[in-house]
């Protein structure tokens, strides 16, 4: 089923993200992970594309397994950055003949030392949206960033741009992680203000351990609460405690988003089942 179709039936989503794995010897337990987190009747599931497209090969497969076998909608991400064009016609060709039918479109990361395939390729994720709205078939989502993106200068500038990609044909939009719901608020407010009545889903990442915190930061610059910060200190040298605290806060977080009209929740479970398990539970559906 198409995304805009569950939204037709449901005013709020929930939904999980999972990665493909990096070889073949480590598609086992990813499957297994993905096998897990499908029992819990997610709305969607949608698969990462890695950066520099590392990962490809995986995620129609990983997609196809999502759709095909376990009956869960899936959404297949794809990026332009480190694609070639003619690579990009084969995927959305691959994709349709699994059955998949929604698409994350995102311009993607470049990574350090990534050597470019020849060929030409779309600037921008607006480029990639238009190219796949032409080819028809899928419901197409894009990134968007409460936060502003890291390469912006200013959340307006930001804002602008997205209102290019969404008119260039987004469905839906999902958000960045985040960890302070009156940014995500304050973001959603000039969004609408700007136009864009996409449905967005807010992007959760439940903390489960502080390298994952300090990586989060590094990459993204999110800001954290004082809740959240006070917890880190405190539990730096308990991790138990520190991931039960991340678990908790996430729950509450999302309990606050669901009870002030979000249309959806996309929960970052880097393929953790008892993450999605345990977050699931304490909220209200």
């Amino acid at each position: 089923m198409r995304i805009t179709e569950k939204l037709m039936v449901k005013d709020q989503l929930v939904s999980f993200e999972v990665f493909p794995p990096k070889t073949d010897s480590a598609f086992d337990s990813i499957e297994w992970s993905v096998r897990e987190l499908a029992a819990f009747n997610p709305d969607f599931m949608s698969v990462t594309y890695g950066a520099g497209g590392g990962t490809s090969q995986y995620t129609t497969k990983i997609a196809s397994l999502i759709k095909n076998r376990l009956d869960t909608t899936a959404l297949a991400h794809l990026t332009c950055a480190s694609t070639p064009k003619d690579k990009i016609d084969s995927i959305l060709n691959t994709l349709k003949e699994n059955h998949i039918d929604n698409i994350l479109a995102m311009r993607g990361d470049i990574p350090k030392d990534f050597v470019k395939p020849e060929g030409e390729y779309y600037t921008y994720a607006s480029d990639l949206v238009s190219k796949i709205k032409d080819y028809g078939y899928f419901d197409i989502g894009g990134a968007c960033y409460p936060e502003c993106h890291p390469e912006c200068n200013s959340l307006e500038k930001d804002i602008d741009h997205l209102k290019i990609k969404v008119d260039c044909g987004v469905d839906f939009l999902i958000t960045q992680l985040f960890y302070d719901n009156e940014l995500f608020y304050s973001f959603l407010d000039k969004v609408r203000n700007k136009g864009i009545i996409a449905p967005v889903f807010a992007g959760i990442m439940p903390i489960t351990n502080i390298k994952q915190i300090d990586r989060i930061i590094g990459l993204s610059g999110t800001k954290l609460p004082k809740e959240v910060s006070d917890f880190l200190e405190k539990y730096k040298d308990n991790p138990e405690d520190l991931e039960k605290a991340g678990l908790d806060f996430a729950t509450k977080q999302i309990n606050d988003l669901l009870y002030n009209g979000v249309n959806g929740i996309h929960i970052y479970t880097m393929n953790k089942p008892y993450v999605a398990r345990t977050v699931l539970k304490g909220i209200d559906r």
